[in-house]
């Protein structure tokens, strides 16, 4: 089915549609199977952290780069190969990119000065540039949308941060364009200014009625000004959704995560609508098959603390930091897990308390994986597994059950036959919570980057990836920093290993 088809949403609702996009960097991919529709007049963002996609896509949209593979179709047409400023789009970047040496005015008459426009003279048509008239009217009318009337002869070193970037929003609008591409634009404000340019950016939104598709890694951005989020992480579209949508119902832990402070468990389904993670049962809205394994999350500000024994769980609060508006507090319930809960009421540390959870405070989510499989893997001529680069000890015998080797290291089957496994393919697979890390880096231990840490309630989920691009997702009980290089330990009898094809006898 027709994706728009699919969303009951009309062709010619939608102005920009990106199919089957990707993008590859000197073999390395950043974008991957990126599709997406956004709808006319909507306010769309991409979120996520630095590195996952999300302005290499923004460029691509704008034509500043090209599409490896896929299509980009913008009012039914196909632009993917037209050069940017034949495209009915503006990009504001971060650092605004005005000109020192132009005053205000200028800077934003500037694209006004060599546009050229298609007219009707003598009953031919004809293309010229605008009148001084022309653009006057349309830098005035841009300059009061962004609330800088009187500041036209203004030079740009004299304004403020959020001058300069209504002045680079003033630039870009003035051409009216039919999308406008944000790139971070409020990255290089402080705080305050940032939150009440948030606002006006909503509203600006709302008074042009034009589309505007805006980048940042900032979660708040994302929440406050947009209709629609798109949350993306090492160059895939994770969920697409409202912001209300995907703050309630994230598709997985890492959307979890990144979209707000979360409690994050491993759980099973105990019963019709029951689930059992914190060493307790609980009562819940998703009705999943028994003893099915889910993760839960729940919101901080969902956990109401009660008395002891009056709550669903009991645990004992180890710490209290005041946030303003909140307490925020750790309780330990059990041996391992934490729960972390934000409430206006002052309790003190190291008191036993009761904790409340209500059903639909609950999400559930299936879970996608609990194993790395590495189906690309290969045995070499000692015998060793093969993943990418990375060499691992491993049990051959795996691969034929009733199977043992030599003296000689060949593989022999219960049926006494020989076999060579030099360069068999094999898919491995390894357990998360069997993979060990250490910051001891022997030489010739596989060793990679962290470069994900999620807190799942009783352990993180790291992701390390190696240098050639191998990932290697692990259950640790330790806290790791982004950008540590940690070896990647495996013991032989925790790969599981399975053939990719038949084995050949070997013959002397």
């Amino acid at each position: 089915m027709d994706k728009l088809a699919k969303h009951n949403v009309k062709k010619e609702d939608v102005i920009i549609e990106l199919k089957d996009i990707s993008k590859e960097y000197d073999g390395k991919t950043v974008v991957d199977d990126f599709n997406l529709y956004v709808k006319r007049g909507e306010f769309i963002t991409f979120l996520g952290p630095s590195g996952c996609g999300k302005t290499t896509t923004l460029r691509m949209i704008a034509g500043f780069e090209l599409p490896t593979t896929g299509t980009i179709i913008l009012n039914g047409e196909d632009i993917t190969k037209l050069p940017p400023y034949k495209r009915p789009v503006n990009t504001v970047f971060q650092r605004y990119a005005l000109f020192p040496h132009l005053d205000v005015y200028d800077n934003i008459a500037f694209g006004l000065k060599i546009k050229k426009i298609k007219d009707i003279k003598n009953g031919k048509e004809i293309t010229r540039k605008l009148t001084s008239k022309e653009i006057d009217e349309k830098v005035v009318k841009a300059l009061k949308m962004v609330d800088l009337e009187q500041f036209e002869a203004r030079d740009i070193a004299t304004l403020s941060g959020g001058q300069q970037q209504r002045v680079a929003i003033a630039r870009a609008i003035v051409n009216e364009p039919q999308i406008l591409l944000l790139d971070e634009p409020l990255g290089a404000l402080d705080l305050k200014m940032r939150k009440e340019m948030q606002l006006e950016l909503k509203d600006l939104h709302k008074r042009l009625g034009i589309t505007f598709i805006y980048v940042t890694h900032d979660q708040e951005e994302a929440l406050t000004m947009s209709d629609t989020v798109v949350v993306m992480n090492d160059g895939l579209i994770q969920q697409i959704g409202t912001p209300i949508g995907i703050y309630n119902e994230p598709k997985n832990p890492f959307v979890a995560d990144f979209i707000g402070e979360s409690n994050i468990y491993n759980a099973t389904m105990a019963g019709k609508l029951q689930v059992k993670f914190l060493g307790a049962t609980f009562a819940c809205v998703d009705d999943l098959p028994v003893n099915e394994k889910v993760d839960v999350v729940i919101r901080p500000e969902d956990i109401v603390i009660v008395e002891p024994g009056k709550g669903n769980v009991d645990g004992m609060i180890m710490s209290r930091v005041f946030k303003g508006v909140h307490y925020e507090y750790v309780v330990h319930v059990g041996r391992k897990s934490e729960v972390i809960i934000q409430s206006t009421i002052e309790y003190p540390e190291n008191k036993k308390v009761g904790l409340v959870i209500e059903p639909d405070c609950i999400h559930i989510m299936k879970k996608e994986v609990t194993a790395n499989v590495y189906a690309d893997a290969w045995i070499d001529n000692k015998n060793r597994l093969m993943i990418g680069d990375n060499v691992f000890e491993v049990d051959v015998t795996k691969l034929l059950k009733g199977s043992s080797l030599d003296a000689e290291g060949y593989l022999i089957g219960p049926d006494g036959k020989k076999y060579d496994l030099d360069d068999v393919d094999v898919i491995a697979t390894v357990d998360f919570k069997d993979i060990e890390l250490d910051d001891v880096i022997e030489e010739g231990a596989p060793v990679g980057h962290v470069i994900s840490i999620i807190w799942l309630g009783d352990h993180y989920q790291v992701i390390v990836r190696t240098s050639d691009e191998e990932d290697f997702i692990v259950d640790s009980p330790y806290l790791w920093n982004e950008g540590d290089l940690v070896s990647i330990i495996i013991k032989p009898e925790h790969i599981n290993l399975k053939l990719k094809g038949e084995l050949v006898p070997y013959e002397n």
